[in-house]
């Protein structure tokens, strides 16, 4: 098929949307998305903004179809072209509705992981397609030469896509326990990933210069590379920034793109996105008291001693029932459950929305609080919460909410290791050293439901609240205790 014809009516010189009705469009799908992040901001209006980014994102699709409608090459409209691209569009629609509608809310994290993997192989495909044959993309001259900002445009989009892909490949690896979530620390690592940047950044400079094959494909090669090394060395404990950080790089791959396509819906919704991430990344990296740009740089100042030694010591801890739980919650005034990943793997967030209820119902003053990295990518609790109804105005932040513990009779902690974890105040030597926790440790009764002993959080260390004298250990599936603790509480005997 033939786009020549077509890009140049729709576009100018360098690639930019020319035509009003289409610049229009654009705006009010860049406005439509601007509104999705903003509703996408609270779990009470969550709901609308999700509608906001669907219709920016139709609105969107649909210009792009008619302002880049394939032609033929008398200037026709290529119809088998045309059906092509319905096809392809109604088979991804299947497999998203598909997905939307069977994944479990435990398997989100890998789910936009590998989403992101899809948004940064589609750049490379976009910049390899565009490399291949210019003329066809109008960003190059009649001789075949690329013109000089569009191959800037088309070296970063592709080492950024590369990296987005692999690095979201390796992350999803992680999240799903096919990799361990310890961080794995290559020899010389510092030095072969500096080397391996600058590499790419010269070879880009050089690109402006030569479109030589050797050098564009050796750009490609070695962003797939550093995409790998850059996340291999980051732990567990962070990997809620680095979903949040290659979400950010999907974003900034897509506006490169825009740029090569001279797509204005691309450019405005992947700077959105590009934006929106590496803010939300620096945000997370300060409420864990780390460096963004250690993060990102792909574990610089991490110490291979201070990985977590994984192991658990052999010290008392005091067992407990959902009866002696029901009971102590039951003749308690305030009760703050803590959620954390354990809740998201046994799906208990309706059995303990429910048992907060009857808290209530006794008179228990109930709140529940969110660490900003508690689950495996941000906002992870607030969402299992919103899908159980808790309301909203019971659920509190880390550093709205900390002060209570204080004051608190009883703190129920259901699965949250790391971010209740008080060696993170105290021991140097950890890997969550410096990460703020919830001070759960200073309730009068701590009441944690856990799998069992012998396990540890994700970040591979022991939690020295397991084994306080206020502490009492609940020892089973989570969603199984919860149901426990809802059928004493229903008994009445308390």
């Amino acid at each position: 098929m033939e786009f020549q014809s077509i890009l140049s009516a729709a576009t100018g010189e360098h690639g930019l949307a020319v035509n009003p009705w289409a610049a229009v469009a654009y705006l009010i799908a860049g406005v439509l998305f601007i509104l999705a992040l903003r509703g996408l901001s609270s779990p009470a209006t969550a709901q609308s903004g999700n509608r906001f980014g669907m219709a920016g994102m139709a609105i969107a699709v649909v210009t792009t179809l008619l302002t880049h409608a394939p032609v033929t090459l008398d200037g026709g409209l290529d119809t088998i072209g045309l059906v092509e691209i319905l096809v392809a569009i109604g088979i991804g629609a299947v497999i998203g509705i598909v997905m939307a509608r069977k994944i479990a809310m435990t398997a989100m994290p890998q789910l936009v992981a590998a989403f992101h993997s899809l948004v940064g192989l589609a750049a490379v495909a976009v910049a390899a397609a565009a490399y291949l044959n210019p003329q066809a993309f109008g960003i190059a001259d009649a001789a075949g030469q690329i013109f000089t900002v569009s191959r800037v445009e088309m070296g970063l989009g592709i080492a950024i896509g590369a990296i987005t892909f692999s690095g979201s490949v390796i992350a999803f690896l992680k999240l799903n326990g096919n990799m361990s979530g310890s961080p794995i620390m290559l020899p010389g690592r510092h030095i072969i990933n500096l080397g391996t940047l600058a590499a790419i950044i010269g070879l880009t400079a050089y690109f402006t210069f030569d479109q030589s094959p050797w050098v564009f494909w050796t750009i490609t090669g070695l962003s797939f590379v550093i995409g790998f090394l850059l996340i291999i060395p980051i732990g567990g404990a962070d990997m809620p920034v680095v979903v949040s950080m290659l979400n950010s790089y999907s974003g900034w791959a897509a506006a490169a793109m825009g740029f090569t396509l001279g797509n204005t819906a691309m450019i405005i919704t992947g700077a959105l996105v590009g934006s929106s991430g590496a803010i939300l990344s620096y945000i997370m990296c300060r409420a864990m008291n780390r460096s963004f740009i250690s993060v990102i740089a792909g574990g610089f100042g991490a110490d291979a001693a201070a990985s977590g030694g994984g192991s658990t010591e052999q010290r008392p801890w005091k067992p407990g029932s959902a009866d002696d739980a029901a009971f102590l919650m039951s003749q308690a005034e305030n009760v703050i459950i803590v959620p954390g990943y354990g809740m998201a793997v046994a799906q208990a967030q309706h059995a303990l929305r429910e048992m907060g209820d009857l808290l209530k119902k006794e008179g228990v003053n109930v709140k529940y609080a969110i660490h900003p990295v508690a689950g495996r990518m941000p906002g992870h609790m607030n969402v299992l919460l919103a899908e159980a109804n808790v309301p909203y105005d019971e659920v509190f932040e880390l550093e709205d909410i900390n002060g209570e513990f204080a004051q608190c009779d009883v703190a129920f902690v259901i699965g949250a290791n790391d971010v209740t974890n008080p060696s993170a105040k105290t021991d140097k030597t950890s890997p969550i050293y410096g990460m703020p926790v919830l001070d759960v440790e200073k309730a009068k009764t701590v009441l944690f439901v856990k799998r069992s002993m012998g396990g540890v959080g994700y970040a591979g260390v022991d939690n020295d609240v397991f084994y306080m004298d206020q502490t009492m250990m609940l020892l089973g599936d989570a969603k199984k205790m919860a149901d426990d603790i809802v059928k004493a509480l229903n008994g009445g005997g308390h």
